[in-house]
This record gives structure tokens, C-alpha cells and sequence, in this order.
């Protein structure tokens, strides 16, 4: 009766360990580490292409003081700076060894080299003004006469356009991202829904609901699997239909020639008490018992059949479940008396339960019946009920010899006999008609020791998911 699939799981920590919920994840922290990448490179590039630009400008002018005599370049430097309208260049003429002989830019950077290579150099190493542009380039190089002309430019433009770049991918990419995500959790939604209702249809087809099958209409891959799945359960369910329906027809037409056989029977030994033959009553005698015993093993087998043929909830309705297993110890009490077995009721008051009243009877009926029978005497039968949490619980235990932990489940098996108990008179019928009830109600059936003999427990609620 237990199930893995009868527990209900944690929904919150179900939702974060799907498959759709793990790829949102990746994709999330894909798209995350691709954004930052692309986001390098694209300011690379740019910033790039910007410098090499203005390092074109600069090696035109350093072409152009190239052509004024070394005599007159610092005055040509003074006259440019003093004409200029857009104060976006810089000049600076050093000596070889270093001296400012012209020009804005005071002091020669140290690692700034007279190679005309393009360097982006703070503007407290190149100027003295007290408001300094914030992002300056430099480029030297070294004339004919040992001097050195620096040329440097304003590039704030550029540290703007790359600000302007890295606020563009964050924005954009923060809204891309959020779409995503919002996109993914809506489709991991609509996708934890559909499993959902594929996950509470599999339970009702693993609790014997046959009839159920696989919602459809997605039109993607698990829509696919459930095709083929509710084709599997077709087959499944006609297969089991044609042997269960053979077996039920055979244990049916077994009864009536039974039947006959047991009149047969009770003649011959009516006519063997004639005959005086001791022998032959004798045999006549232990043919008829296991000609009943077998005719109650059919009759067993029809029942439990009939059982599970019932439609789920048809005929259910509330049943005062303390009442209920009140009734059925003070039916059960004298029988426990007449074989010198303690018999003890311990009932309390619980909600009232949807069930059969009439099967859930005859569930606890076979339970007594079986716990009394494999007692001996002086032992103790105990039926309770109690009220848990999730619900009401009954437990039935007794003294008797017990079952084994590996053969707790096989007992529920029809006509399986424990080792323990195999001299004791029995169709092992019983627990099977008790499966079946709850199975029925979807209630769970465990087992466990009572030191000695053995507990049953049967949890009264309903262990399907929602």
C-alpha cells in the first residue's frame, strides 16, 4: 500500500528543481556572462577605433610643425593656442633634456615616449590648469635638433560616447533580461501546469483508476509522450480486462459444478455412515472440507473483483468512524472471550470521514477476524482509533505470532500464506479484500511490529496530490 507516489512532495521545492525552471537559471546567467562579453568588446572596439582617430589628427599636426624651422616653432605654438577657438589641443616643446620651452603642457609625462605612439595619459600629468579636461591623449616626437614636440588632445567625447555605450547594454540588456525571465517563468508556469494535471492523472491511473488518461493539446513534446502513453493504457487496461475477465469467469462457472460436488459429497458421507466405514467418512470428510475451503477461496476472489470493479466515490457519503469501529470490536469482543483472548477498544472521537460504510466494515471485520485467529490464548487483541493531525488513524495489533518485515507487502497478495502461520486454517483471502477496500478510499495500509505480534495501522485520508 505504500507508495512513493502516495507522499505528497514540497510544491515550493518541486517548482525550483524543474527542468524549465533550471534552464531559466542557465539561461539567466548565460545571458548575463554573453551581455558583459559583448559589452567588452563592443567598448573595446569603439574605444578603439575612437583613439586611432584622434591619434590620425595628431600625427597631421605633428606633420605640420614638422615643416615650421626649429627657430620659430615656439612662436608658431603661442600663436596657435592664442587663436584657436575650440581649446581641444594641446602643445608642449621640450628641450632634449627636458625644459619647457613653449606651449600649455608644461612637463613632459615620463611615460610618454618621442615615438609618435598614441597615449592616454591623465591630465594632471600633462597641465597645471586648474580645470583640466578630464580625459587627454598624448603623442611626442623628436625633431631634428634633439627637441620634442608633444601634441595631446581633449578625448572627453570618447569617455562620454563609452558611458553613453556600457548605460545603452545595461538598460537594454536589463530589459531583455526582464523579458526573459518574465517570459520563461510564464512558460515555466503554463509547463508546471500541464504536469501538474499529467502528475494527479498518473496517480489516479497508480491507484487503479484505469480509466483515466493523460491531458493533451499541447502540441510539443510532452503532448507527444502523452499520446503515447494514453495508447500504452489503452492496450494495459484491455489486456487486464480480457484476464481479469477470463479469471472472474473461470472462478464464476467453478462454483455451481463446486456446488454440486459438495451435495455429492454430503450423499456419499450419508451413505458411508450407512455402510459403517470408518475409512471412507473419514475421506469423505477431509474432501468435503477442502471442497469448502476452495469454494470460499472463489468466493473471496468474485468479492475482491467486485471490489475494485466499484466506481471510484459512487455510493460514498460520511460515516462516523468512531461509531463505526465501536460496532465492529463490540462484534468481535465475545468471540475474543470465547477463546480467553483480552480484548481492548480504545476509541476516541473524530471527524467524520467520506467513505462505504459497508466496506470499510468489512475491512475492519477481516482484520479482527484474522488478529483473533492467529492469537493464542492468553494474548491481547487491541483496536484504537486516534486522531492525527492529517486525520483519523486505527491500528489494530495483537499478540500473536507476527509477520516478518519481508513479507509484510506478499501478505497482501491473494492466497499467500506467511511461513508463520501456514498451520492455522486460512484461505489467505482476507488481507487481499482489505487492499482492496482501501485502495478504494485511497487510504494507506502499513505494517509494523508489536513486539510481540504484529500492528496494522490504516491512515484514513486521502494520499493523493492536488
Amino acid at each position: 500500500m505504500n507508495s512513493p507516489f502516495l507522499t505528497r512532495p514540497k510544491e515550493r521545492q518541486y517548482r525550483w528543481t524543474t527542468m524549465t525552471t533550471r534552464s531559466l537559471f542557465i539561461y539567466t546567467v548565460t545571458f548575463l556572462f554573453s551581455m558583459l562579453l559583448l559589452l567588452v568588446f563592443v567598448e573595446s572596439a569603439v574605444t578603439r577605433q575612437m583613439e586611432h582617430e584622434v591619434d590620425i589628427v595628431m600625427e597631421w599636426q605633428l606633420m605640420y610643425f614638422d615643416s615650421t624651422p626649429d627657430d620659430v616653432l615656439g612662436d608658431t605654438i603661442e600663436s596657435r593656442l592664442e587663436t584657436a577657438h575650440l581649446h581641444v589641443s594641446y602643445f608642449g616643446l621640450f628641450t632634449p633634456d627636458g625644459r619647457h620651452v613653449a606651449g600649455d603642457v608644461t612637463s613632459l609625462p615620463s611615460q610618454l615616449t618621442a615615438d609618435k605612439r598614441g597615449l592616454t595619459l591623465p591630465p594632471k600629468l600633462l597641465l597645471s590648469a586648474s580645470h583640466p579636461p578630464p580625459a587627454m591623449r598624448a603623442m611626442a616626437e623628436r625633431r631634428r635638433n634633439g627637441d620634442i614636440l608633444l601634441v595631446s588632445r581633449d578625448v572627453t567625447n570618447i569617455s562620454h560616447i563609452r558611458r553613453a555605450i556600457i548605460n545603452a547594454f545595461v538598460m537594454g540588456g536589463l530589459f531583455c533580461l526582464v523579458a526573459g525571465i518574465a517570459l520563461g517563468l510564464a512558460m515555466s508556469a503554463r509547463q508546471m501546469g500541464r504536469l501538474s494535471a499529467i502528475r494527479r492523472v498518473t496517480l489516479q491511473i497508480a491507484q487503479g483508476d484505469l480509466n483515466q488518461r493523460l491531458p493533451t493539446g499541447g502540441h510539443d513534446e510532452i503532448d507527444m509522450l502523452s499520446h503515447l502513453v494514453n495508447h500504452m493504457l489503452d492496450e494495459v487496461e484491455r489486456l487486464i480486462s480480457e484476464v481479469k475477465g477470463a479469471c472472474d469467469g473461470i472462478a464464476h462457472d467453478l462454483r455451481t459444478p463446486l456446488a454440486h460436488v459438495v451435495a455429492l459429497l454430503g450423499s456419499m458421507a450419508q451413505r458411508a455412515d450407512t455402510l459403517n466405514d470408518g475409512s471412507m467418512s473419514e475421506l469423505v470428510a477431509h474432501a468435503q472440507s477442502e471442497t469448502h475451503r476452495l469454494l470460499e477461496r472463489f468466493r473471496a476472489i468474485l468479492r475482491i473483483a467486485e471490489i475494485g470493479a466499484l466506481k471510484r466515490r459512487e455510493g460514498f457519503g460520511e460515516v462516523q468512524l468512531a461509531a463505526l469501529v465501536q460496532e465492529v470490536g463490540e462484534l468481535y469482543e465475545p468471540l475474543a472471550e470465547s477463546r480467553s483472548i483480552q480484548f481492548v477498544a480504545d476509541v476516541e472521537p473524530v471527524p467524520n470521514i467520506e467513505g462505504d460504510r459497508s466496506l470499510l466494515f468489512e475491512a475492519l471485520s477481516n482484520l479482527l477476524d484474522n488478529a483473533i485467529k492467529f492469537t493464542p490464548e492468553g494474548g491481547t487483541v487491541r483496536i484504537a482509533l486516534r486522531m492525527l493531525p492529517a486525520g483519523p488513524q486505527v491500528s489494530i495489533a495483537d499478540t500473536g505470532p507476527g509477520i516478518p518485515p519481508a513479507e509484510r507487502e506478499a501478505v497482501l497478495q491473494r492466497l499467500y500464506r506467511g511461513e508463520r502461520t501456514r498451520h492455522i486454517a486460512g484461505s489467505g483471502i482476507g488481507l487481499s479484500i482489505v487492499s482492496a477496500v482501501l485502495r478504494v478510499h485511497d487510504f494507506t495500509l502499513r505494517m509494523a511490529s508489536a513486539e510481540p505480534g504484529v500492528r496494522v495501522i490504516i491512515d484514513c485520508w486521502s494520499r493523493r496530490l492536488g
